[in-house]
C-alpha cells in the first residue's frame, strides 16, 4: 500500500504530460485528502523511459498500455481502493482507517499524529457529506 498524508492512496489510470507529450492510461496513485498524484511505483521506471523516448521522437500523444503488458489487477493489487469503486465507499473506508489510527495515536500519546489524523478526518467528513448530498440530490 502507498500512503500520503497518512491516507491510503487510490489506484487509477490517467493522462500525464511530459514536456509536450501526453501519456495516456498511466497507472497512478492519488491521495484522497490532499489530491497529490504520483506514477504507480510498479511502473515508474517504464513510464520515465517511455515518456523520454516519446518526447525525443517528437510524439504528441502515446498510450502507455500499448507498451507495458502488465495487467491492471497485478499493478493495483496492493491498493486498498481503486477509482472504479464507489466514491462514497472509498471515503467511508478512509474514515474508518483514520479512526482506527486515531485510537492508536491516542494510546501512544502522539499529539502531532492525532492532529494530522483529525485534519484528515475533517477533510474526509466534508467529502463524505458532499457525496451524500450528491447521492440524495440525484
Amino acid at each position: 500500500m502507498s500512503y500520503c498524508c497518512g491516507a491510503s492512496m487510490v489506484g487509477t489510470k490517467g493522462t500525464l504530460k511530459h514536456y509536450r507529450t501526453q501519456v495516456h492510461n498511466v497507472p497512478l496513485l492519488f491521495c484522497p485528502v490532499c489530491r497529490r498524484i504520483e506514477v504507480h511505483y510498479k511502473v515508474e521506471n517504464e513510464y520515465e523511459i517511455l515518456a523520454e523516448y516519446a518526447h525525443g521522437d517528437g510524439a504528441t500523444e502515446i498510450d502507455f498500455q500499448d507498451y507495458v503488458m502488465e495487467d491492471d489487477d497485478t499493478i493495483f493489487e496492493n491498493c486498498v481502493n481503486r477509482e472504479s469503486e464507489d466514491a462514497f465507499e472509498i471515503v467511508k473506508r478512509q474514515i474508518d482507517m483514520s479512526l482506527d489510527l486515531l485510537m492508536v495515536a491516542k494510546q501512544m500519546n502522539d499529539e502531532k499524529w492525532q492532529a494530522e489524523l483529525k485534519r484528515r478526518l475533517a477533510v474526509m467528513s466534508q467529502r463524505r457529506s458532499r457525496l451524500q448530498h450528491n447521492k440524495s440530490g440525484s
